[in-house]
Parts: C-alpha cells; sequence; structure tokens
C-alpha cells in the first residue's frame, strides 16, 4: 500500500507540483504505481488524503465482483 510523509527530496526522486503543493516520489516506485493521483476527500468520518495508483497488490480483490 502507499502512504504519505513529509520528507526531503534526493537526486532519487520525480517531484512534481499541483496548485502549489510539491510532491517527490522514489523514481524505481513512480515506474511501478504510475498513474498515482493524489485527492483530498471529506466523508462523514472525516477528511484526508486519498490515494489511487495502478500499484497491484498480490492477494488482493480487483474488480471481477468475486469477493
Amino acid at each position: 500500500s502507499l502512504g504519505m510523509a513529509l520528507d526531503e527530496s534526493t537526486p532519487n526522486d520525480e517531484v512534481f507540483e499541483d496548485q502549489g503543493v510539491t510532491y517527490l516520489i522514489e523514481k524505481g516506485l513512480f515506474e511501478k504505481v504510475k498513474p498515482i493521483a493524489v485527492e483530498f476527500i471529506t466523508t462523514p468520518r472525516g477528511g484526508g488524503f486519498k490515494l489511487t495508483s495502478g500499484l497491484t497488490q498480490e492477494g488482493a480483490c480487483g474488480s471481477c465482483s468475486s469477493c
């Protein structure tokens, strides 16, 4: 799974800026997860960031509706 943290960029990072926010991700990981999207969502339980990506998880349920 993916997560977010505060960090300084290194030469091994891809760096992106969107709406005044700078994001960075390790280049090797970026190749595995792209495309990646970061959204801020609000639910009845509160607000937070939602990460979606092309990363596949072994043993995870897909969209086959057989779970």
